[in-house]
C-alpha cells in the first residue's frame, strides 16, 4: 500500500474509532449478526421449519448479548451454565403452555429471580436474563410438549453457534478492546484539536456553533478516557503500566480542554469562564472576530493543525521526519524565549499547543515505548526529561477501602426492583389478557425491559416513553417492510440480521432507535411465522403502552424511589468525591505526602458521569418542569466545571516530586481547607441526615495567601496557574450555593 494509501486508511480508522471508542457497538452488532446467521445455516442444513428457525435466531441473539463478563474464562462459564438454565426454561414454557393461571404465575416469579438475580454481578444478571428471555420465545413460537425434543436441538445449536462467533470469528479480549480504546481516544482528541482550530476563525454568526461543537468533542473526549479507566485493570498485566497510562491519559484530557478555554480566552474580551464547555447552549462574550491576517495567528493556524497531524501519527523511527520537527516546534513552546510576539492571550494558547504536545508525547511513550532520541531539541529533551522522572515516580498506591454500608431486605435495590417489576408484570398480565389472549406478554415484556438499567420513577417513566415512541415508529416501518417481503424467506431473514446489528449498534446511542429496529424486526418474523398482520403490529402498541403505563404504575406506588430522592443521593455522592479530591490535591501541594489523586479524580468523574444518567428526567425535553430543567442543567455544568479544574489540580499536584517548576507551598493548604469546607456545607445541606452548615465567602485565593495580585514577579507561570484553578473551583463551588439554596455568609478580609 502506498504512503498516501496508508495516510487515508489510518484517516478512516482515527474517524471510525472515534465514532464508536473501542468499536464496542460494531463489535456487539456483528457477533449477534453472526451468531444469528451461523444458527441459521444450522438449522435450515437439518430442514427444520421456519418457527425452529425463529425460536433459533431469538435464541442466538439472547445468548450473545446476555454474556457480560470481560474475562473469556468467565464468559465461557456463563455461556455452559446458560444452557441448562435455556433448556429449563423452555421446557417449563412448553409444559405451561396451555395451563394459563399456573402460567402466569410462573411468570410473574421468574420475573422477580431474574431482576433479583442482578445482585450476584454479571453472571447472575446473564443467567437471569436467558432464563426469562427464553420462556418469552417459548410463547412467541407457542412451544408445546410434543415439539420440545425439536426445540432442544435449536437452542444447543444457537448456544453452539454463540460460542463460535464469541470466540471464534469476532474474539474480543480486554487487552484488545484496551488497545481499540487507545486509539478511539486519540482519535476523539484529533477530532477536538480540529475543532478548536475551527473556532479560532469562526465569525460572529459561526461562533455559538463552534463553541457547541467544542463543546460535544470535549465531552466525548471525556467519556473515551472513563471507558478506558474501565478497561485498564482487565486490559493491561502490570498494574505499574495500568497506573501510567492512566495517568498519561489524564494528562491528555485535560491538556486538550485547557487548550480550548485557551482558545475561548482568546476570542473573548476577558478570561473564558468554563461554563462555556459545561453548560449546552452556553454563549461566548460577545466579541470582535481576530484578525484574518495576523503571522502569530497564521502560525498557530499552522500549529494546531500540526499539533492535529501529531496526534493522529507516531514520529517515525528515522531521525528528521517532517512529524518530529513539527513535534520538536510544537515542545519549543513551553520554553517563554520560543513564544512568537503577540497578545498575552494569544501566547498562552501557543503554551497550551506546547503543553499538548507534550501530553502527546507522554501518550505515545506510555502506549508505544521509547522513541528515537536522536533528533531531539533541547525544549523536547527536557520534556522527555521529565516525562521519565514522572514515569519513575508512578507508584502504586494502596488505598484503604472503608466499609460502606449495605443495604439490606426491601433497601436492597436488586430486592426493590425485583419486587416492582414482578408487581408491575403482574398487571401487565391481566391487563394484557384482556386486550389479547394470544399476545399479553408483549405488555410484560415491556414492563420488564423499562426495569432495566434504571433506578427511579423518573427514568423509568422517560424509558417507557422512548420505547412506546420507537415502537409507534417502527409499526409503520413493520407494516411497510412486510408487504414487500411477502413470503420471501431468506430475503425476510436477510433483513432481520441487518435491524438486528442496527438494534445494537444504536442501543448506546437512542433508545428510540433501538426500539424502532426491533419493532420492525419483528413484524418481519410475525411475517415469517405466518401471523402478521396490521392489526398485530397496532395491538404491539398496545401492549407496549400497557406495559409501560404498570412499569410506572409499580415504580411510584411499590417501595418508590423518587427522582429528587436518588438525584441528591448521586448529588452528596459527587460531592463528597469532590471534597476528596480537592483536600488530597489542596494537602500535596503543600507538602502533604504523595496520595493516589488520579483514582480520586477518575471516581470523582464516574460519580459524575452517574448523577448526569440520573438527572436526564428532569431535563428532558417533555418535562413540563422548566425551571427545575434549567436548575438541574445549571448544576451538573456548575459541578462538571468543579470537576476539571479538581482533577486540573490533581493532575498538578501529582508534579510535585518531578516538576522543576513547582515547589510545594504550606499555604494552600488554608486556601483549600475553605472551598473544602464550601463542598461539604453544601452536600450537608442536600443530605437532610446531616448537620447543615452555610459557606463562606470573601477574598480570593491568591489574596488568602498574602496581599498582591496573579501579575507579581513571585508568582511563576505554573503557581499562577495552580492559583487560577484553585479561584474558580471556589467561585463554582460558591455558585451552587444559590440554586440548592445553602446560606452564604461572607467573611471579612
Amino acid at each position: 500500500m502506498s504512503t498516501a494509501g496508508r495516510s487515508v486508511w489510518a484517516e478512516v480508522r482515527g474517524r471510525l474509532a472515534a465514532a464508536d471508542p473501542g468499536l464496542l457497538r460494531f463489535t456487539a452488532g456483528l457477533r449477534t449478526v453472526l451468531a444469528i446467521a451461523l444458527t441459521l445455516a444450522v438449522l435450515a442444513a437439518l430442514r427444520l421449519d421456519v418457527s425452529h428457525l425463529v425460536a433459533g435466531a431469538i435464541t442466538a441473539m439472547v445468548a450473545t448479548f446476555a454474556i457480560r463478563e470481560k474475562a473469556r474464562s468467565q464468559q465461557a462459564v456463563t455461556l455452559a451454565l446458560g444452557l441448562p438454565v435455556a433448556l429449563v426454561s423452555m421446557s417449563v414454557g412448553a409444559f405451561l403452555n396451555q395451563r394459563v393461571v399456573l402460567g402466569d404465575l410462573f411468570f410473574v416469579a421468574l420475573i422477580f429471580c431474574a431482576v433479583y438475580s442482578r445482585r450476584f454481578g454479571d453472571r447472575g444478571t446473564a443467567l437471569g436474563l436467558i432464563g426469562f428471555q427464553i420462556y418469552f420465545a417459548s410463547l412467541f413460537v407457542h412451544a408445546t410438549v410434543p415439539v420440545l425434543p425439536g426445540l432442544y436441538v435449536v437452542i444447543a445449536v444457537a448456544f453452539g453457534s454463540a460460542a463460535v462467533a464469541r470466540f471464534v470469528l469476532v474474539p474480543q479480549t480486554p487487552a484488545g478492546i484496551l488497545g481499540r480504546l487507545r486509539r478511539a481516544f486519540r482519535g476523539r482528541f484529533a477530532q477536538l484539536v480540529a475543532a478548536q482550530a475551527e473556532l479560532l476563525d469562526a465569525g460572529a454568526d459561526e461562533l455559538d456553533k463552534a463553541v457547541e461543537e467544542v463543546r460535544v468533542r470535549t465531552a466525548r473526549l471525556h467519556e473515551t478516557a472513563l471507558l478506558i479507566q474501565g478497561q485498564l485493570p482487565d486490559g493491561t498485566a502490570d498494574e505499574a503500566v495500568a497506573r501510567l497510562v492512566q495517568r498519561r491519559i489524564a494528562d491528555a484530557e485535560i491538556a486538550a480542554e485547557r487548550l480550548g478555554l485557551m482558545l475561548l480566552t482568546a476570542r473573548s474580551a476577558r478570561r473564558a469562564d468554563t461554563l462555556t464547555l459545561h453548560l449546552p447552549g452556553a454563549h461566548l462574550l460577545p466579541t470582535a472576530p481576530l484578525p484574518a491576517r495576523d503571522e502569530a495567528l497564521d502560525q498557530l493556524r499552522l500549529d494546531l493543525e500540526a499539533l492535529r497531524l501529531l496526534v493522529l501519527r507516531p514520529v517515525g523511527p528515522q531521525p528528521g521526519t517532517a512529524l518530529s520537527r513539527l513535534r520538536n516546534r510544537l515542545l519549543g513552546y513551553r520554553e517563554e524565549e520560543n513564544l512568537p510576539p503577540a497578545d498575552p492571550a494569544v501566547q498562552d494558547v501557543f503554551r497550551g499547543v506546547g503543553e499538548a504536545a507534550r501530553a502527546v508525547m507522554g501518550l505515545r511513550i506510555a502506549l508505544d515505548g521509547p522513541q528515537d532520541e536522536s533528533d531531539d531539541t533541547p525544549a523536547t529533551s527536557r520534556s522527555r526529561e521529565e516525562l521519565d522522572a514522572e514515569d519513575a515516580a508512578i507508584e502504586v498506591a494502596e488505598e484503604d477501602e472503608g466499609e460502606t454500608e449495605q443495604a439490606t431486605g426491601l433497601r436492597r435495590p436488586t430486592t426493590r426492583a425485583a419486587v416492582q417489576v414482578a408487581v408491575g408484570s403482574s398487571l401487565a398480565i391481566v391487563g394484557g389478557e384482556f386486550l389479547s389472549a394470544q399476545r399479553w406478554y408483549w405488555a410484560v415484556l415491556t414492563c420488564w425491559i423499562v426495569f432495566l438499567n434504571t433506578s427511579s420513577t423518573g427514568e423509568i417513566l422517560v424509558k417507557g416513553y422512548r420505547r412506546l415512541l420507537g415502537t409507534v415508529l417502527g409499526v409503520v416501518a413493520g407494516i411497510g417492510l412486510a408487504g414487500l417481503v411477502g413470503h420471501h424467506t431468506w430475503t425476510a431473514f436477510g433483513l432481520v440480521l441487518l435491524f438486528v446489528f442496527a438494534m445494537f449498534y444504536s442501543a448506546p446511542l437512542s433508545y428510540t432507535l433501538m426500539s424502532f429496529f426491533v419493532t420492525a424486526m419483528l413484524g418481519l418474523l410475525y411475517t415469517l411465522l405466518n401471523t402478521y398482520n396490521v392489526d398485530v403490529l397496532v395491538l404491539r402498541i398496545g401492549e407496549t403502552a400497557l406495559g409501560a403505563v404498570c412499569g410506572v404504575i409499580a415504580a411510584a406506588v411499590v417501595l418508590p424511589v423518587h427522582t429528587d430522592r436518588r438525584t441528591d443521593e448521586l448529588l452528596v455522592t459527587t460531592l463528597d468525591r469532590l471534597a476528596d479530591v480537592t483536600r488530597a490535591a489542596a494537602d500535596q501541594l503543600s507538602g502533604a505526602p504523595p496520595a493516589d489523586l488520579v483514582e480520586k479524580a477518575r471516581d470523582l468523574d464516574q460519580a459524575l458521569a452517574d448523577l448526569r444518567a440520573a438527572v436526564q428526567p428532569l431535563t428532558h425535553p417533555i418535562t413540563p418542569l422548566r425551571s427545575r430543567r434549567d436548575t438541574a442543567r445549571y448544576v451538573v455544568a456548575l459541578l462538571e466545571t468543579c470537576a476539571y479544574h479538581a482533577r486540573s489540580l490533581a493532575a498538578t499536584a501529582e508534579l510535585l516530586p518531578t516538576h522543576p517548576a513547582i515547589a510545594a507551598d504550606p499555604r494552600l493548604r488554608g486556601a483549600g481547607q475553605r472551598i473544602v469546607h464550601n463542598i461539604e456545607a453544601i452536600a450537608a445541606q442536600v443530605d437532610d441526615r446531616r448537620p447543615a452548615g452555610e459557606i463562606e465567602t470573601g477574598p480570593s485565593i491568591a489574596a488568602m495567601l498574602e496581599p498582591g495580585t496573579l501579575r507579581a514577579p513571585r508568582y511563576g507561570r505554573v503557581t499562577d496557574r495552580v492559583l487560577r484553578h484553585l479561584q474558580r473551583l471556589d467561585e463554582a463551588v460558591a455558585g451552587l450555593a444559590r440554586p440548592l439554596k445553602v446560606p452564604v455568609r461572607a467573611r471579612a478580609v
